[in-house]
C-alpha cells in the first residue's frame, strides 16, 4: 500500500518524486512547449512549485506557469467566458466546478488512465455536482476532505467519553462534558460559514438519496425533509460557549488548540491552523453520527482539488502529462501530506493520525457530497443557517431555503 508521507518527512517524499522523475525524456519535437496552469489555493503555491519542478525535471520540453489569482472562480469563469482557455486547470470541486462541468466546458477523463486508480466514491462526488454528458468525468480528484467532529482525545479519556457512534451518543457526551463544566462543542457563528459543516453533515445523513432528483423534479421541499436537520442543528449549538456569535473561525482554532471545549465542528482542513498553535493534546476526528443507527452513517467528504483542462486542449499530450504526472500516487500522497488532506486514489491512506480513522468509510463508499456544493452560491445558504441559528425560526429557515434554491435554479436554466 502506498501511504502518505509524513509532515517531517515532506522534504524527503518530494526529494524522491524530484529524483524518481529523472532520467525519462519524452520527446517534444525540438521546442519547448509552456502550459498554462491556473491553480486557485494560495496556500498550495509553494507545494505546486516544487511537484512542477520535479514535473519538469522528468520533461525537459515541457515547462509550466502557476497562476494563482484573487477570487480564482470569478477569475476562471472571465477567462472562460473570452475563450482564454488555461492548459490545466485545479478547482474546488463545488457548485461552481458543477455549473461548468455542466456547461460541457471540461474534458472527459472517463477513460482515462489517471482516473481509473480515483476510489468509485469520490468519482460518483464529482460526477453528482454535474457533468457534460452521461458517464462523463470531468474532472481529477487529486485531494479530498471531510468534514467531522474534532475532538480533545485528553479530555475524552479524562471524563471516560467514548467516540459517539449515534446522535444519542453525541447528546450524551454534551451532557458529561457540561456537568463536568467542559464546553462540549465551540462555536464560531461570527463567520457565518462555519454553521455550514455541522449543517452538511446533518443535511446529508438525514435526507434521501433521491432528495435532489426529487427537488429538481418539483416532487419534494426543504420545507418536507429539512425538519429533523434544522431541529438537530439548533440543538447543538445549544452546547456550545455562550459568546458563539461573537467568536471566529481563527478565534475557534486557537480556543479549540488549548483545550477550551471538548470537540469541535468543522473540517479536515482546519486541522493545520490548530496545530500552528501547538496542542498539548492528540486531536481525532470522527463522522458526526446524524441517527442512531451507527451502521447508516456516512463521511461527508468533498474533493478539495480536482484537476482538468478545456474539452479540446491547446496542447493535449503535454496537459496529459502533467496530469498524470499530478496524479502519480506518489504525488497525490506527498501533496495530501503537507495539506493534511485525503488522497483519493486506490492504495493511498492520509498520514495525517487524525484522518486515518476515517480510510475505512472512504475505501468502502460510506462517504457522500457536501449539501452546501449542491446549492447555488446565489443562495447565499451560509447566511440564511446563520440567521436561523440566531432567530430559531425553523418555517422561516425552510421556507426561506426553498424560496432561494427555487429563484436560483430558474435563472441558471
Amino acid at each position: 500500500m502506498i501511504r502518505a508521507c509524513g509532515r517531517g518527512v515532506l522534504a524527503v517524499c518530494l526529494a524522491t518524486v524530484l529524483l524518481s522523475a529523472c532520467g525519462s525524456s519524452p520527446s517534444t519535437g525540438g521546442h519547448t512547449v509552456t502550459l498554462d496552469f491556473f491553480q486557485f489555493k494560495p496556500e498550495a503555491v509553494g507545494t505546486f512549485d516544487r511537484l512542477i519542478a520535479g514535473f519538469e525535471a522528468e520533461h525537459p520540453g515541457i515547462r509550466v506557469a502557476q497562476h494563482h489569482v484573487p477570487s480564482p472562480e470569478t477569475a476562471i469563469r472571465t477567462r472562460l467566458v473570452k475563450d482564454d482557455v488555461p492548459d490545466v486547470i485545479s478547482l474546488n470541486g463545488n457548485s461552481t466546478f458543477g455549473e461548468l462541468a455542466s456547461a460541457g466546458v471540461f474534458y472527459d477523463f472517463s477513460r482515462s488512465r489517471a482516473a481509473a486508480r480515483v476510489l468509485p466514491g469520490v468519482k460518483k462526488i464529482l460526477r453528482d455536482l454535474g457533468s457534460g454528458g452521461k458517464g462523463e468525468l470531468n474532472g481529477l480528484p487529486f485531494a479530498s476532505n471531510a468534514s467531522g467532529v474534532l475532538y480533545n482525545k485528553a479530555l475524552f479519556a479524562k471524563y471516560h467519553v467514548a467516540v459517539p457512534t449515534t446522535w444519542s451518543d453525541l447528546i450524551a457526551a454534551a451532557e458529561t462534558f457540561k456537568k463536568a463544566g467542559v464546553t462540549p462543542f465551540y462555536g464560531s457563528l461570527k463567520d457565518a460559514w462555519t454553521s455550514l459543516p455541522p449543517f452538511n453533515q446533518l443535511a446529508a445523513n438525514l435526507t434521501p438519496g433521491d432528495f435532489w432528483t426529487a427537488r429538481a423534479q418539483g416532487r419534494t421541499s426543504f420545507a418536507r425533509q429539512y425538519p429533523e436537520t434544522a431541529r438537530k442543528l439548533t440543538q447543538l449549538y445549544r452546547y456550545t460557549q455562550k459568546d458563539t456569535f461573537s467568536r471566529d473561525y481563527n478565534a475557534a482554532n486557537e480556543a479549540f488548540a488549548k483545550g477550551r471545549a471538548a470537540m469541535y465542528v468543522q473540517g479536515s482542513y482546519a486541522l493545520p491552523p490548530i496545530k500552528a498553535y501547538k496542542p498539548a493534546f492528540d486531536i481525532g476526528l470522527f463522522p458526526l453520527p446524524a441517527g442512531n443507527d451507527p451502521g447508516a452513517t456516512r463521511l461527508v467528504s468533498g474533493v478539495d482539488v480536482a484537476l482538468t483542462m478545456g474539452r479540446h486542449p491547446k496542447h493535449p499530450e503535454e496537459s496529459m502529462e502533467f496530469l498524470d504526472y499530478l496524479m502519480r500516487p506518489d504525488v497525490v500522497a506527498a501533496y495530501a501530506a503537507e495539506q493534511s488532506a485525503i488522497p483519493p486514489l486506490e492504495g493511498t491512506a492520509p498520514s495525517d493520525p487524525a484522518l486515518r480513522p476515517l480510510l475505512p468509510y472512504v475505501t468502502r463508499n460510506r462517504i457522500t457530497g457536501f449539501v452546501d456544493h449542491r446549492i447555488p452560491k446565489a443562495v447565499l445558504l451560509e447566511a440564511i443557517v446563520q440567521q436561523f441559528l440566531i432567530d430559531g425560526d425553523r418555517a422561516a429557515f425552510l421556507r426561506t431555503l426553498d424560496r432561494e434554491y427555487t429563484k436560483a435554479v430558474e435563472r441558471r436554466s
